[in-house]
């Protein structure tokens, strides 16, 4: 972790996002962050991001298999689990906008009642003596099929974050992949897109924007997968210059540009240096950024 941090800041990233768990008061993966708060180490800004989504075997080829289940049992359940991350949100290092925490939900459609959600959350954050939670829903938007959540400012969230793979659908290309993917059995493969592709004003200006430096699941999903193909640095860099831009109505300390991911290797998304580029995919971050700053 410390080596990770190390590598992180001298090329501008300012906070590493960890999944969280919460399956109705029942926790997994959580030594990482654990291990953060308790030690004091590494010396980095973090937040959190609920991956609120029930587990099911689709990454063994069972789809319809269910591992754990995400249930959402009401107002106790929220309260015990505001009240287990409080310890993280009160953390020195964590990040926050103008003094509130930052919470990022990875599936708010999911959510039973996502405006009562939001609501109970602020109280308790209020009631806690913070002044109040920055509030983050994800927006899906799967290969610009529309977004999956819609409703951002009107349920009560601080801000939406939209993702999409930055994948080139123009009609001859999609064509031909999806033929090939019906007649050899996948995957399906697409051009990784320079361009950042329109937020669908349905969301506009709700959201902040996302950028893949590289996708490739195919070590997990195999020929179900989703390969990006001809990814680069130099690409990512456009893609992030797309994104600086689109950050120009944002000010403060709410102007956040998320970066997907760090580190997950089995979907072939991460910002680690690797053997094809090196540190490529860093420096091509650090370079963006200074430009804009």
């Amino acid at each position: 972790r410390q080596l990770q941090a190390s590598l992180a800041a001298p090329a501008g990233v300012s906070a590493f996002c960890y999944w969280h768990y919460w399956f109705a008061g029942r926790r997994i993966l959580q030594r990482p962050v654990d291990e953060i708060i308790a030690s004091g180490q590494p010396d980095f800004p973090f937040c959190l991001g609920w991956a609120n989504q029930t587990w099911t075997g689709i990454w063994h080829g069972a789809p319809d298999r269910v591992l754990l289940e995400q249930t959402y049992p009401g107002a106790e359940d929220d309260k015990a689990h505001f009240e287990h991350l409080l310890p993280a949100f009160t953390d020195p290092r964590y990040l926050t906008v103008d003094g509130r925490p930052v919470f990022y939900v990875f599936r708010p459609e999911q959510l039973p009642d996502p405006k009562e959600w939001t609501g109970r959350w602020q109280a308790m954050a209020r009631a806690a003596g913070l002044p109040g939670i920055y509030l983050i829903a994800e927006v899906s938007d799967l290969l610009g099929h529309g977004p999956t959540y819609l409703d951002v400012r009107p349920d009560g969230w601080d801000a939406g974050v939209y993702v999409r793979l930055p994948a080139r659908q123009d009609r001859v290309s999609v064509g031909r992949m999806r033929l090939r993917r019906k007649t050899r059995g996948g995957p399906e493969v697409f051009p990784y897109d320079v361009n950042r592709a329109e937020v669908p004003s349905v969301v506009r200006p709700d959201v902040l924007p996302c950028v893949y430096p590289n996708w490739d699941n195919t070590p997990r999903s195999a020929r179900g997968g989703v390969v990006l193909n001809g990814s680069s640095p130099d690409r990512f860099a456009q893609q992030l210059r797309g994104a600086m831009n689109e950050l120009s109505g944002w000010s403060g300390e709410q102007r956040l540009l998320f970066v997907k991911s760090w580190n997950e290797w089995a979907e072939g998304n991460y910002l680690e240096p690797d053997q094809e580029f090196g540190s490529g995919w860093l420096d091509a971050l650090r370079g963006v950024l200074a430009e804009y700053a």
